[in-house]
């Protein structure tokens, strides 16, 4: 039997789902999405992904379409399907379908509406143990990183670059300065400080990369939020990427050469534990909540 997955109002199954060829996002890449995990059929950090999501929303001039009650309704229902099962929902809304191809926007818009569950990607233990291999590329994408887009082409060219030259990821450099790979935020550790460059329109607010800041602070672990040259990326004691489905990473060559001594460092296994430890907390839990913190 098709898995449900919500459309416009309506649970239906995934096979007989459809969308307009005349939609906005197929024509145009008009629209943003997210992508929130499940813990034991538990949404993570809900509350934090929905106000990104709306973020998103406001920044290309598009009202919430549901509030936040709703989405969790919607999500929920969606999650039963596979129980405590350890799941990922993607949800996307994009500007909706017309009876033209016009660049203007619709002055009363009718949004087309999707959320799916899936089983989550788990984190491949090897990978986690050896630690990610990254190269560095110039950042060619636009000046608003910062929305949720589900125009992705640039990173999608960028990470396959990635894939070409034996990396498992690619951290995109703008103007001398690292910001985020194509599908994750960057963490540099250095004489045991954390780094993460400072939120701006050249990367993606992520979810993950609050979390970890959140847990540093609580743990007592020193971190910054400061920008990062590519001169100091190269001269890393640890370097990680974290996203809603990698978590935290551990990268140990960058450009073909170790980082340090080429293995995941110790404040990475710390930070590692901790969000683990915080997922636990969320299994642990007999209801729905959106924070790690008791």
């Amino acid at each position: 039997m098709s898995k449900l997955l919500y459309l416009n109002g309506e649970y239906i199954a995934e096979d007989q789902a459809r969308v307009s060829v005349m939609d906005r996002g197929f024509l145009f890449g008009d629209g943003v999405y997210e992508v929130i995990p499940a813990y034991a059929g538990l949404p993570f950090r809900l509350e934090e992904h929905l106000q990104r999501l709306n973020q998103s929303l406001a920044a290309i001039h598009m009202a919430s379409p549901l509030d936040n009650a709703q989405w969790s309704e919607i999500l929920h229902r969606l999650l039963q399907q596979r129980g405590s099962e350890d799941q990922q929902i993607y949800l996307q809304i994009t500007r909706g379908a017309y009876g033209k191809r016009l660049h203007a926007i619709p002055e009363e818009v009718q949004p087309t509406i999707m959320a799916m569950a899936s089983p989550i990607n788990r984190r491949d233990p090897q990978l986690v143990k050896q630690g990610m291999s990254v190269i560095t590329l110039e950042d060619i994408r636009w000046q608003r990183c910062d929305i949720k887009a589900i125009t992705l082409l640039a990173n999608i060219l960028a990470q396959n670059q990635a894939r070409e030259e034996g990396a498992h990821e690619a951290i995109l450099v703008r103007d001398g300065l690292a910001n985020e790979g194509t599908a994750s935020n960057l963490f540099m550790v250095r004489d045991g400080l954390i780094i993460t460059p400072p939120k701006s329109t050249h990367l993606l607010p992520g979810i993950t990369r609050d979390l970890v800041l959140e847990l540093a602070a609580d743990a007592g672990l020193p971190y910054a939020e400061a920008s990062i040259s590519v001169e100091e990326l190269e001269n890393a004691d640890e370097l990680w990427i974290t996203s809603s489905t990698k978590e935290v990473m551990p990268v140990t060559c960058l450009n073909g050469k170790p980082v340090a001594n080429g293995h995941p460092g110790p404040m990475w296994e710390k930070m590692d534990a901790l969000y683990s430890a915080c997922k636990e907390r969320l299994r642990l839990r007999t209801q729905a909540g959106n924070h790690c913190h008791e």
